[in-house]
């Protein structure tokens, strides 16, 4: 626990909530002790206050920016592969509960698990100092470059790809629900693009429209990759 406190630049008075904050669902299945339970809570409470930093920060940020465009950003900033991104960098997986189970099929690299143990943790934060060390944790590992100046646009993969895939004809693009997980207050929807009744992306998300936009980046970032390798054809040739 030493050593998870330096990377997160904080000691806490209550270490039992920071140990709380990385026990998974599986770990407290596995037990016996009818008072162990598991970070969903402490999900819940991340995920608000993650949401609440990150629309402030938007707010004084980007006085001009009408409310949908600040809506997306956030999505954007707060989805689950910048959550296990900032995860990995503090190399959270290696401090994680687990069952025997999930350990065995890799949970310690799944991108969910990381993701709502980032949410867990800033609300162990919140609760042991209060806001202002939640506030620091969300604005140095996950709103990186957040800085005014360095951020002028909102991302819209969605309409990227719709522009880019009219400029042939008979292009034809739908979002379709592939699943859905979690309780009721952590739903993660999974959608995925089709093109002409091909998929070309998937994306997950807190709700259908992050998933949607996730999706479209996905498809995006193929489109990218391909072209390249047919460029880098065109040269061998």
């Amino acid at each position: 626990m030493d050593a998870l406190e330096a990377r997160l630049g904080y000691t806490f008075r209550d270490r039992g909530l920071l140990e709380h904050a990385l026990m998974h669902s599986s770990y407290v299945n596995e037990r016996r002790d009818k008072g162990c339970t598991s970070n969903e809570r402490l999900e819940f409470l991340g995920d608000s206050v993650l949401g609440m930093v990150t629309a402030d920060r938007l707010y004084h940020l980007f006085p001009d920016m009408p409310e949908g465009k600040m809506s997306r950003l956030r999505a954007e900033l707060v989805c689950e592969q910048s959550l296990q991104s900032a995860a990995r960098t503090l190399e959270l997986g290696g401090y994680l509960l687990l069952g025997k189970g999930e350990e065995r099929s890799g949970g310690r690299r799944r991108s969910s698990i990381l993701a709502d143990t980032v949410e867990a943790v800033i609300a162990a934060l919140y609760l042991d100092g209060g806001l202002e060390p939640a506030r620091r944790f969300i604005l140095d590992h996950i709103l990186v470059g957040l800085d005014e100046g360095r951020i002028r646009h909102v991302a819209d993969y969605k309409t990227e790809l719709q522009e880019r895939v009219q400029k042939k004809a008979d292009q034809h693009l739908e979002y379709e629900l592939v699943g859905q997980c979690g309780p009721d207050h952590n739903k993660r929807f999974t959608m995925r693009v089709l093109l002409n009744g091909v998929e070309i992306g998937r994306g997950v998300g807190h709700a259908k429209k992050e998933a949607e936009q996730s999706a479209a980046r996905a498809a995006l970032e193929a489109m990218q990759k391909e072209a390249g390798a047919v460029e880098a054809d065109e040269d061998h040739a």
